[in-house]
Formats: structure tokens, C-alpha cells, sequence
């Protein structure tokens, strides 16, 4: 994507706004913008819309958002209320899920070193199972039965050589069946009872190439009809997984989704139609393009210092933002009230972790930034409050749902420190004081 037209990246809400909010919530806090996040899945849908169910008129196509990308049961709400479904791998995203009605096959579940009892709720709440190795089949027969609709996770190994640094090259991922074991594990599936099938592949993350996304199709069609050939069993969906990425850096290219569906309508018509198996659902779990860019982390300045190089401290740290320390991930940043200023001085731009890595940006070239700014971080949306941790004593913030009309709602009060001693044993011990006076 060289040569890519930088983008423009701008905040949703104003500087006042912010001030205002700041009088009952201390920063930092995540906010996200609700209507753009209907906007964008209101999108994908009618991109999409191409794809038939089984009585082969349209509403084939679904979403079911990774809710590792942003477990909050408002943002589900929001989601829900646009068609989409969840895709959960633990206990607690099942139970998330359910409790804003997200039930039965509109659940996928998709294992990866699953206890027993996660699988036992899961198919007490009739979400779809994926299973992510043979020995699993076994495994889930003994904890909660074989269900009749299941789904097999591939890893085509060095069939497919587009990984990245997030996700890696399949050939060294943990996850999926290899080829010989995924036609065996149908055969298997089938003979225990299993009736309905499904095909999954998350062998992409952060992917921004239309033509690299729809590649990916390409391999889950042409397997689904080897499966077909070889075993009998006709697939009823196939899952494209949630590498959609988006365009964290100005220069990055920003997928045109509907490009993408088109591309994928390509391979469908000269593989799947071709080939008698029509109609299969086509689904994906898209959780970063979902909400990663309507996500703003902001922050305040604390202290601005010069030594060897000039340093933004902020009172945000990698425990609410960790991808530039985890990945070196690039986020934008915006000054408020000085959006129009010249970017004439270089930055790094810190938290207050006792790491030398917790920074969200090196070398920055931002307007001249004094004690006090407020900067907004782009794109935290997705795998920001959602990867938070509490090393160092440090406290998870807030979260706010901006709605129509500029309203914040408050969707997770920030932690306190009696959160952070709950699950201690003091031997009696009493920190409320300490925690009212923080």
C-alpha cells in the first residue's frame, strides 16, 4: 500500500466537552463513539449482503464480534441491536454474552486449551462450538456430549504465508487442525452424532490487503469442497475469521470492505456455485474494524521534562494502552484546543509504569505540549481497556459510551483501591480509608 494518501484523523468531541466530564471523572478514561460504531457494522452488513441463507434469500451474513476486543456489556447491547452475534473463548465472555441476550447460535465459541465446564456452558447455551485441535472431539464428548452443530478450526500451515508479527505465519501458530487432521475430525464429528457443520480460519489480524483478506476466503472454499469430496459432509457456514485491520498509522491503508466483499463474492461464485455446494452462510468475528477506531483514550499531561530527549508524562500508562509497548503499535495523537498548531516538537510520550517500554509514542512529532494538555489517543477501541493489567499497583479507568447528542454514558466505573486489594487476605485488614481518600 505504498504511496497511500495520509488519512485524517479527528476526535469526536470537543475540548469543552471534555472538561466537563472531567469535573465528576478524573482522567484517564476510554470513550467510545456508539454511532459510529452502528455506522461501521450497518456497513459490513450491506456489503455483505450478497450472502443467502439456506432458503437462499439474503440475511446469510453475520458478524460475531470478539468480545476479547472490547468486553463491555453496553458495547454487546449496541451490537446486538445491529444484527451481530458474539464470539466468546472463556467463561466470563459466555456469561457477557448471555446476559445481554446473546444466546444459542448466535454464540460461537471458539476453543483454545478449553476447560471442561467451559464447554459444558457452552453448549448449555446452544452456542456454536469450535473446536481447535482433534483430541478435542474427545474431549468435549466427554465433558457436555457432541452437540449436533460443530465447527473445526484450520491451520493451513505454509499453504498460506500471509501471517503477521500479531498473529504469526500458521506454520508456527498454536491454533487450528492441519489439513490431515481436519478432514479425519469431520468424519470422526459425524459418526458421533454431530449433524451440522461449520469451517473457521484466524489465520490474518490486522490485515489491511482486500486482496490478502479475500485470499484467505479462497483457501476455506476450495477445503470446504475437498470436505464435501472426501467426506460427504456439506458445510453450512464458513467462518473468515476477524483479520479486517484498520489504519492505526496515517500512511496505512484503510480497507475498503466493499472491496472486499466483492472479492469474496468472486471466489464464492467460481468455487462454491461452481462446485453445486451453494448456498453456505458466510460469517467472520470481526472485533478491531467492529469498535478499534471509534476508541479514544484520553489523558492528561502531568509532567513534561527535558533529558536526554524531551518526555510528555501522562496520567494514562500501558495498563490502559498497552499495544505500542506489546507490539510497538503506532497510535495517533491529538492535543486538544491545539489541533491547528504546527507539529514543531519531537516527543516521547510516557506513563507512569516503573518500565522504560511504557510508552505510547517515540520521538513524536506533536504541537509544544505544557503540564496540563489533554491528549486524546486514537484507535483504542479494540484490545485497549480490554488488555489492561494492574502491575505496579496501577488502576484500570473508566469507560464512556458517547451517544447521540455528544450524552456520555458511564459503561465501567474506574477501579478504586479497594478493587485492587479485594481478592487479598489482610487478616482483617481495612483499606476504604485509604480508598476514599484516593
Amino acid at each position: 500500500m505504498q504511496g497511500a494518501k495520509p488519512i485524517q484523523k479527528t476526535v469526536p468531541f470537543s475540548k469543552a466537552q471534555i472538561e466537563d466530564l472531567e469535573k465528576r471523572y478524573p482522567t484517564p478514561f476510554h470513550i467510545y463513539d456508539e454511532e459510529a460504531i452502528r455506522s461501521a457494522s450497518r456497513r459490513l452488513y450491506k456489503a455483505f449482503s450478497w450472502v443467502t441463507g439456506p432458503d437462499g434469500k439474503e440475511g446469510g451474513f453475520k458478524n460475531y464480534f470478539a468480545v476479547k476486543a472490547l468486553p463491555n456489556p453496553s458495547i454487546l447491547r449496541v451490537l446486538r441491536e445491529e444484527g451481530q452475534g458474539a464470539d466468546c473463548s472463556s467463561l466470563p465472555e459466555l456469561l457477557l454474552a448471555e446476559a445481554v441476550g446473546i444466546t444459542g447460535e448466535e454464540i460461537m465459541f471458539t476453543s483454545n486449551d478449553t476447560p471442561a465446564d467451559e464447554f459444558v456452558q457452552a453448549k448449555k447455551l446452544g452456542a456454536i462450538i469450535n473446536l481447535d485441535d482433534i483430541t478435542h472431539i474427545d474431549f468435549l464428548e466427554k465433558a457436555a456430549g457432541i452437540p449436533e452443530h460443530l465447527c473445526f478450526r484450520y491451520n493451513p500451515g505454509e499453504e498460506y504465508s500471509h501471517g503477521n508479527p500479531i498473529i504469526g505465519n500458521p506454520s508456527e501458530a498454536k491454533y487450528g487442525l492441519t489439513h490431515e487432521q481436519i478432514l479425519k475430525a469431520y468424519t470422526i464429528a459425524h459418526q458421533k452424532g454431530a449433524k451440522r457443520f461449520g469451517l473457521h480460519a484466524m489465520i490474518v489480524s490486522n490485515q489491511r490487503g482486500e486482496d490478502i483478506l479475500a485470499d484467505a476466503a479462497r483457501l476455506l472454499f476450495n477445503l470446504a469442497v475437498e470436505i464435501h469430496e472426501k467426506t460427504g459432509i456439506r458445510l453450512e457456514f464458513i467462518n473468515l475469521g476477524g483479520g479486517i485491520g484498520i489504519p492505526y498509522a496515517l500512511t496505512d491503508h484503510q480497507v475498503n470492505v466493499e472491496d472486499y466483499a466483492r472479492k469474496v463474492h468472486e471466489h464464492y461464485q467460481e468455487i462454491i456455485v461452481k462446485n453445486g455446494l451453494a448456498p453456505i452462510r458466510i460469517v467472520m468475528e470481526s472485533g478491531r474494524a467492529a469498535t478499534g477506531p471509534y476508541g479514544y483514550l484520553v489523558s492528561r499531561v502531568r509532567h513534561v521534562t527535558q533529558k536526554h530527549r524531551a518526555y510528555v508524562g501522562l496520567d494514562a500508562c500501558m495498563a490502559n494502552l498497552m499495544r505500542p509497548a506489546f507490539y510497538g503499535a503506532i497510535h495517533q495523537i491529538t492535543v486538544l484546543g491545539k489541533e491547528d498548531r504546527p507539529l514543531d516538537h519531537v516527543y516521547d510520550v510516557t506513563g507512569s509504569l516503573c518500565e522504560n517500554n511504557d510508552k505510547f509514542a517515540v520521538q513524536r512529532a506533536l504541537p509544544e505540549i505544557e503540564n496540563g494538555d489533554i491528549l486524546v489517543i486514537h484507535d483504542t477501541g479494540a484490545h485497549g481497556h480490554a488488555m489492561g493489567f494492574n502491575y505496579n499497583g496501577k488502576l484500570r479507568s473508566a469507560e464512556f459510551l458517547m451517544q447521540a447528542g455528544g450524552k456520555f454514558k458511564l459503561i465501567r466505573r474506574a477501579e478504586t483501591v479497594n478493587d485492587y486489594f479485594a481478592t487479598l487476605d489482610f487478616e482483617g485488614s481495612d483499606f476504604s480509608g485509604l480508598a476514599r481518600k484516593k
